[in-house]
């Protein structure tokens, strides 16, 4: 299978069910109001402008930082949003893999993968996530609803739901149908409904936080599936996991967003043996969990994508988009990095030391990445 239909470069000047708990969260935002692009927040710089969903962010070992692109759909075919059956959701080979610049900006490097976006240009199936293992990326595809809607769209579709391994020819292949487990499983017993969203490529096997079946699946060298473990369902009966890191000890650490209306201090990152044996909080307290990862020194670093319900219940005000980057350094409690985070989705740790985040990760226009220095934990 092959990979680019060509390369774009972009520069900056300057600097419910669970897996419709995830998406609701990530497509509400853009009725808040207009999103505004190249924006420093904080004392995070921003490094790249325009891109489109971008979700899932990693480094290679050379150096290079990739991004997740979601896209923005296209002409069709056209079938029912998952959130919301009267919205449709159209199909384009929109997605893709950005590289970002030294000097800043973006090129596409990976191009023509499967994208559903609603009307706003809002993705809501496609590229969310990457993981080097070595000098080969690991993309996952998020789909949304019934892994069934793939044949019913056709074309590159199939690969909604998929893991795609990326070599360093920048060529794919298919190494494993997550949402193919979903349909055939069904681990978490809910309604049929995957949505691939966190990956972390290990020697010989790959895991994936499907937000829409509630469950982490593995994914084995020999292209099987099967089911490394359920988070426990909070108390809206809904854990949606969204990421996955290996900590400093061998163990998985998993982000949990839980369900709508994203209950402020309900979420949490538990602790999962490298088997699969075990499963216990790590860190509580936290809300709507995008994404984990681990520096050098051990240290935790969650990313938030919502400040969250609190009472006066209703009507419900989870502050959906309002985002904010925490750390754990080792030994001690989370604490507070950078607020003011417009829907961000993706963080990772830079050979620099320093954090870069993907940020209004639902514009299909005005998606951009940052760099947050970072101070060594005390």
């Amino acid at each position: 299978m092959t990979t680019t239909s060509g390369i774009e470069v972009r520069t900056v000047a300057g600097h419910e069910p669970a897996g419709r708990a995830c998406r609701w969260l990530l497509t509400f935002g853009l009725a808040l109001g207009p999103l505004v692009g190249s924006a420093d927040v904080g004392d995070a710089k921003t490094l790249a402008s325009g891109l489109s969903n971008p979700r899932g962010i990693a480094f290679a070992p050379n150096g290079e930082l990739w991004v997740a692109e979601g896209g923005r759909g296209g002409p069709g075919p056209c079938i029912p949003a998952a959130n919301n059956p009267m919205v449709e959701r159209c199909y384009g080979e929109t997605g893709s893999i950005a590289r970002i610049l030294p000097e800043g900006g973006f090129e596409r490097i990976v191009t023509g993968l499967p994208s559903l976006a609603l009307p706003d240009g809002t993705m809501e199936g496609g590229p969310t996530d990457l993981s080097f293992l070595g000098s080969s990326a690991y993309l996952v595809l998020g789909l949304g609803g019934d892994p069934a809607i793939r044949q019913a769209i056709g074309g590159q579709a199939r690969l909604l739901g998929q893991v795609l391994h990326v070599t360093p020819g920048r060529s794919y292949q298919v190494i494993g149908d997550v949402a193919g487990h979903e349909a055939s499983h069904n681990p978490a017993g809910n309604t049929v409904d995957s949505n691939p969203y966190g990956i972390r490529a290990l020697p010989g096997r790959r895991l994936v936080a499907d937000a829409g079946g509630n469950s982490v699946i593995e994914l084995l060298a020999n292209g099987h599936t099967r089911t490394f473990a359920i988070p426990p369902a909070g108390a809206n009966g809904q854990s949606v996991p969204t990421s996955v890191a290996e900590g400093p000890d061998g163990a998985l650490y998993v982000g949990l967003l839980t369900g709508f209306p994203f209950f402020r201090g309900a979420a949490q990152v538990l602790r999962i043996s490298s088997d699969g044996s075990s499963v216990e909080t790590f860190t509580p307290g936290l809300t709507a969990v995008v994404d984990v990862t681990f520096d050098n020194g051990g240290a935790l670093y969650v990313l938030e994508i919502a400040s969250g319900q609190v009472a006066p219940f209703p009507p419900p005000n989870p502050g959906v988009g309002i985002g904010r980057l925490l750390r754990q350094c080792p030994g001690d409690m989370p604490e507070i990095l950078l607020t003011g985070l417009t829907f961000a989705s993706g963080v990772a740790i830079g050979p620099d030391d320093a954090a870069y985040l993907t940020n209004f990760s639902v514009s299909p226009t005005d998606g951009e990445v940052l760099r947050l220095p970072l101070t060594p934990c005390p």
